[in-house]
């Protein structure tokens, strides 16, 4: 008994809904979790899977690690807990997978009391056993945290960045390898979300090969703004829209939703006025395919390069 439910008590809001159950002896709110991102749920199951562990401390790794260190796992279901184990430890649980590995001393840092790889092992790790869209989502949002300031991008520091990463890619060997080094190779940390990852990825697969990232352009009153994507080859702008700044009231800045996107299509007039291109915006259901994010290019008169 915790909190002063009974095991009686908690099967009772298990039955009825109130209560989820995140792993054996471990429960939720149902309306609290129900405002969590998956992500924030993800790290509810490691949180009890660590409080669980007997012995010697696990160390979370794969999309697991990549919560911990709030790195993005794009589009990912996160059924199991990924921990790296030696191999005389290597079982797994229903909830729990456990990866045979050797962790040098620097693959390991604590994050909130949780142990788990660093970010550099982090990314080597989903980029080789993910989907290449949460591979590149994951890659870009690392590189931002030690090249870009602000939409500038230090690119000293990018190509250390790679070199390092591509390195370990390049030593290592079996599955996945090939994706991780292709993904460390595209990365580019100025994509600002997951969603304009993705975008990039799919745009390369229709054949855009000059994409402009946080293009600056300066407007007639001298202020700039910068816009997602220069599509080069098809003289024209493109932006990822995502639903986070119209949605989530800490991004609208006391902006009604109306509001928000009223300034977003001023901004676009004011653009277009200045540069005479063509602009084009999409959403999350654009990306899902190269050809849905085409066909969505298409209705603007926007012509991918393989087509």
């Amino acid at each position: 008994m915790e909190l002063g439910h009974t095991e009686r008590g908690i099967r009772a809001r298990v039955a009825d809904g109130r209560f989820v159950r995140v792993r054996r002896g471990w429960y939720i709110g149902a309306e609290v979790r129900e405002k969590l991102w998956p992500e924030g749920r993800h790290l509810l199951h490691i949180v009890a899977v660590s409080k669980d562990a007997v012995g010697q401390r696990p160390v979370f790794s794969q999309a697991s690690a990549a919560v911990i260190l709030g790195l993005p796992i794009y589009r990912t279901k996160m059924e199991r807990v990924h921990i790296a184990a030696e191999r005389r430890a290597s079982r797994s649980m229903p909830d729990v997978l456990r990866h045979e590995t050797t962790l040098d001393p620097g693959d390991v840092v604590e994050v909130d009391g949780l142990l788990c790889t660093s970010p550099a092992r982090t990314v080597l790790d989903v980029t080789r056993s993910s989907s290449p869209e949460a591979a590149i989502a994951c890659a870009d949002a690392a590189l931002r945290r030690v090249a870009v300031v602000g939409q500038a991008q230090d690119e000293t520091a990018a190509d250390e960045w790679r070199d390092e990463l591509l390195a370990r890619a390049m030593s290592s060997t079996g599955r996945g390898v090939r994706q991780a080094r292709r993904t460390i190779a595209f990365a580019d940390g100025r994509a600002q979300l997951p969603g304009e990852s993705v975008s990039r990825l799919q745009l390369w697969r229709l054949g855009f090969r000059r994409i402009g990232l946080q293009a600056p352009v300066v407007l007639p009153d001298g202020s700039r703004v910068f816009i997602d994507f220069d599509l080069e080859e098809a003289d024209a702008y493109g932006e990822f829209d995502g639903l986070g700044k119209y949605l989530d009231d800490t991004l609208r800045d006391g902006q009604t939703i109306e509001e928000v996107v009223l300034a977003e299509k001023q901004r676009e007039d004011r653009v277009r006025g200045v540069t005479g291109r063509r602009f084009v915006r999409w959403g999350a259901e654009h990306i899902t395919t190269p050809e849905a994010l085409g066909e969505r290019l298409a209705t603007f008169g926007i012509r991918s390069p393989s087509f």
